[in-house]
């Protein structure tokens, strides 16, 4: 299985990575830490799936490199450019945040997954909280694996 993990923060996606590398044998995992980066290996290879943190910055962050405006719902913007591609691979969103600013109020991680399944129904398939104190994110993503054997 060849999944695309898009995460600029380190200390997160190692312990996504980790525990990918434990639930899938013989994975191949290709990094990305923005949304144009994302795209460019979308480009260049479509994996069977892609994990998305949901505020990610525009470039990739480093050297000279600020990155660009980050973007409270970079997740979003990428899985419209991949519909927008045509590139109809399974995505997942993992957020640290229970909520988000949006359009003046706040807007709930239930009240979102219903929106993204909605609008992006060929793509989309779900978004679920991260803690790294707690398991349930992990068992959300077994799941989906389990589902794409």
């Amino acid at each position: 299985m060849h999944i695309l993990l898009v995460e600029d923060e380190d200390p997160k996606r190692r312990h996504i990575e980790e525990f990918l590398r434990s639930e899938v044998p013989g994975l191949e995992l290709t990094i990305a830490k923005s949304v144009r980066s994302a795209l460019e290996r979308l480009e260049e290879k479509v994996p069977d799936l892609v994990i998305l943190d949901m505020s990610l910055p525009t470039f990739d962050i480093g050297g000279d490199e600020g990155g660009g405006r980050p973007q409270g719902f970079g997740g979003v913007e990428l899985i419209r450019n991949m519909e927008l591609e045509e590139i109809f691979c399974p995505s997942i969103v993992l957020t640290g945040y229970e909520s988000f600013s949006k359009a003046g109020g706040q807007v709930g991680l239930d009240a979102l997954n219903k929106e993204l399944a909605d609008a992006h129904p060929d793509i989309f398939r779900g978004i679920f909280h991260y803690n790294s104190a707690y398991g349930d994110w992990r068992h959300r993503v077994a799941a989906v694996l389990k589902e794409m054997e």
